[in-house]
């Protein structure tokens, strides 16, 4: 269980700076059209899915009842789960402002693991 301690412990960071740097390359995309694409789909996905595994390893570390956190630590790790549900949900009511939504959810992820490092700093 240390070693999956350590790995969300680490892991965290690179699901913070990789939602921030999607969300800021969605928002450019927004603005310019030419650099849209593809690629950004499945960058956003794999930033989406990095904050997931740091979710889904949180919950295994605090159900197996060897490490305790404060509740806001949780708090902000299922309101980053909630988030992405969210996002997926509305994609089809933000035709034409996909990448806006989508980079805007990136950031707010981001800001949401940052604050959840800080609750346990």
């Amino acid at each position: 269980m240390n070693a999956l301690r350590d790995f969300h412990a680490s892991w965290g960071y690179v699901a913070i700076v990789v939602n921030g740097l999607v969300g800021l390359a969605a928002l450019l995309a927004w603005r310019v059209a030419r650099i849209r694409g593809r690629w950004l789909w499945i960058a956003t996905i794999i930033a989406e899915a990095a904050m997931m595994l740091q979710v889904l390893v949180g919950v295994v570390l605090v159900a197996s009842k060897d490490f305790t956190v404060p509740r806001f630590h949780m708090f902000y790790g299922f309101l980053a789960f909630l988030t992405v549900g969210l996002a997926y949900q509305y994609r089809a009511q933000m035709r034409g402002r996909r990448e806006m939504l989508y980079g805007l959810t990136g950031l707010f992820i981001m800001g949401l693991g940052i604050r959840a490092v800080l609750q346990v700093a």
